[in-house]
């Protein structure tokens, strides 16, 4: 199993951290490439509309949806 790693992302120009597993930053890299979205703008969208769920957990379900539904 990959440990967490820790990334600085840029959300409406505040700095923040997040840990994830490597496997789920490159899913999240590919993930914003397919939108045609810069990697902290997608993250930004995603902290937007997470609600009470942690970032990095915000991240993890963003990437498991879709891959949900491009297997659809």
């Amino acid at each position: 199993m990959s440990r967490p790693q820790k990334h600085s992302l840029t959300l409406h120009g505040h700095r923040t951290s997040v840990s994830l597993e490597p496997e789920f930053w490159d899913a999240f890299r590919a993930l914003a490439r397919r939108r045609d979205k810069g990697f902290n703008e997608l993250a930004a969208e995603i902290d937007d509309a997470r609600g009470d769920t942690g970032l990095a957990t915000a991240i993890r379900l963003a990437v498991l949806r879709d891959l949900q539904a491009r297997n659809g």
